[in-house]
C-alpha cells in the first residue's frame, strides 16, 4: 500500500499522540471525501450551470460566486481554452466587479489594475479548441474550488462566496491566479486575516448604513475598505504579539 507523509504542527502532533487518534484511518477518510468533492467539481458541466437553481457540487455557492464561475467559463470559451483555469476564475472575479474579495484586495493595498495587468501578462497561449468546447474545470481550478470550500468550512460558514474563492486561489500552488496574487503580496495567512476582518468590517458598516447597498458608489467602496482596515489592524497586532510571545516569525 502506498505511503503518504502528513506533516503536522508540533502541538497538534503531540495532541494526536496523547488522544490516540487513528491517524491513518482519519486521513484516509478525509482524503476520500476530498477526492469525491474535487471529482464532483471537475465533472460539473459548465454549460448547464444555472445561476438561479444551482445543483450538485455548486449548491452552496453564493449568487456572486456562481456569476464568477459563469464569467470564467465564458472567458475560457472566448480564448479557446480546453478547460477553465485559475486565471479565468480570477478574471471572472475581476469582471464581476462588486464582490467582497475585491474589497479585501483593495484593503490589502493590492491594485486591481495591477492584478489585471499581471494576469494578462502571465496567461498562456490558448489551446486549439473550438468555441463551446469548455465543459469542465482544469486541475488547479478544481483544487482552488476545493480549497475555497475548506476555507468556508474552517470559518464556520454554510456558503461559499468570492472571499472564500480568493483564499482558494491564493492557496492553490500551481495555478496562474495564485502566482499573480502571491507576487503582489496576497500571502495565505495575511489574506485569511484580511477576509476575517472584511467580514467583520462588512457587518459593522452594514449596521452603520442601515442596510444600504454597499456595491454602489466609490464613497461606499472606500468606506468598506476603511472598515476592513480598521477591523484588520488590531487583529494583526494581536496575532503578531502572540506569535512573538511563542517565538514564531511574523
Amino acid at each position: 500500500m502506498p505511503k503518504i507523509n502528513v506533516y503536522l504542527p508540533d502541538e497538534l502532533a503531540e495532541a494526536v499522540k496523547q488522544a490516540g487518534v487513528p491517524v491513518s484511518a482519519v486521513c484516509q477518510r478525509a482524503l476520500e471525501q476530498a477526492v469525491r468533492r474535487v471529482a464532483a467539481i471537475r465533472q460539473t458541466v459548465l454549460s448547464d450551470l444555472d445561476l438561479d437553481v444551482p445543483t450538485g457540487a455548486l449548491t452552496h455557492l453564493t449568487a456572486r460566486a456562481r456569476t464568477v464561475l459563469k464569467l470564467a467559463a465564458e472567458r475560457a470559451r472566448a480564448e479557446g481554452a480546453a478547460s477553465v483555469g485559475t486565471e479565468h476564475l480570477l478574471d471572472g472575479m475581476l469582471t464581476e466587479g462588486a464582490n467582497l474579495a475585491l474589497h479585501v484586495l483593495r484593503a490589502m493595498d493590492i491594485s486591481l489594475e495591477q492584478v489585471k495587468s499581471d494576469l494578462a501578462r502571465r496567461q498562456a497561449p490558448a489551446a486549439n479548441a473550438e468555441a463551446g468546447d469548455v465543459r469542465s474545470f482544469g486541475g488547479p481550478a478544481a483544487n482552488a474550488l476545493e480549497f475555497a470550500v475548506n476555507e468556508a468550512t474552517s470559518l464556520g460558514h454554510n456558503y461559499v462566496g468570492c472571499e472564500h474563492l480568493l483564499l482558494g486561489l491564493v492557496a492553490e500552488p500551481d495555478g496562474t491566479a495564485g502566482q499573480v496574487l502571491r507576487a503582489l503580496g496576497a500571502e495565505t495567512r495575511l489574506t485569511r486575516r484580511a477576509v476575517a476582518a472584511a467580514l467583520a468590517g462588512y457587518v459593522h458598516l452594514r449596521a452603520q448604513t442601515q442596510q444600504a447597498d454597499l456595491a454602489q458608489g466609490q464613497g461606499q467602496i472606500a468606506a468598506l475598505s476603511a472598515a476592513i482596515r480598521s477591523e484588520l489592524q488590531p487583529l494583526v497586532q494581536r496575532l503578531e504579539r502572540l506569535e512573538a510571545h511563542v517565538g514564531l516569525e511574523t
